[in-house]
């Protein structure tokens, strides 16, 4: 089973404000279009093939209607009451059929592949699609799943050419991992190598955030979760929000964090 790191979930109240936020910290953003079934619109940021989903309502009935889809986007929009921050992160896979059998095998509740769609700001469509998987008692949502319908080469070649995919003013910087703040580490860490099999790193201290860290390890960025050691970033995400999805890290330019509509990001 091969899994890579597609892209991270920001909802806001206005992405094209968001896109000059991004643009104001260096950050190549464009409009990414209207998801026109599902009463959502977005823009995007790509670093490669990663990329930050800054999504929008634009109806908010078609959002509630969507979200009869257990454990989908949409269902996590509405269990998060509309709260703007990040969502979810999506991984991407070549064969989500196969993803749907080994998450059935493992004993989890399965919607998908179902066929997804946004009409582009020129007319066009991209098109693609989607997995959810979980449990009711999970304490933290898995992911969800994407399969594209253009192969990887082609989408970056076609991105590029559109202008979605290009440099940053702030450097040639890229993902290094989407950060969870945890409660317990080391058994959120095991259960979610086991359904995702993926290698996992060695515990480490993050003396900035005050927490304990451990890795999953992706192509485009990995899955990084974090346990409060004390007072300090994770420990009041724990108690403002919960455990779940907080932060999303970059490497390769200057050490830095900015928090914008409810998100942390931070480059390290």
């Amino acid at each position: 089973m091969s899994l890579q790191f597609d892209h991270f979930v920001h909802l806001t109240a206005d992405p094209k404000k968001a896109i000059e936020t991004f643009q104001a910290i260096g950050l190549h953003a464009v409009e990414g279009g209207k998801h026109e079934n599902l009463g959502t619109y977005n823009a995007l940021s790509y670093f490669g093939l990663s990329y930050v989903e800054l999504i929008g309502i634009f109806d908010e009935a078609l959002v509630k209607t969507a979200a009869n889809i257990k454990y989908s986007l949409r269902d996590t929009f509405i269990e998060n009451q509309l709260q703007q921050g990040p969502q979810r992160i999506a991984l991407r896979s070549n064969n989500l059929t196969a993803l749907a059998e080994h998450f059935r095998s493992l004993g989890l509740e399965v919607n998908g592949p179902s066929d997804f769609s946004r009409t582009r700001p020129d007319g066009t469509l991209v098109t693609w699609k989607l997995l959810f998987a979980g449990k009711p008692s999970d304490s933290i949502t898995l992911p969800f799943f994407i399969q594209w319908d253009e192969n990887d080469n082609d989408r970056h070649e076609d991105l590029q050419q559109r202008g979605v995919i290009a440099p940053h003013e702030i450097g040639d910087i890229s993902v290094d991992g989407a950060a969870f703040a945890v409660q317990n580490l080391e058994q959120i860490t095991s259960l979610w190598q086991e359904i995702l099999q993926l290698d996992k790193g060695l515990i480490y201290e993050d003396k900035e955030w005050n927490a304990k860290a451990q890795r999953l390890s992706l192509q485009g960025g990995d899955i990084i979760f974090y346990e409060p050691l004390g007072e300090g970033t994770v420990q009041e995400i724990i108690n403002s929000k919960g455990e779940g999805l907080f932060a999303l890290q970059f490497k390769g330019s200057d050490p830095k964090i900015t928090t914008i509509s409810n998100a942390i990001y931070r480059f390290i």
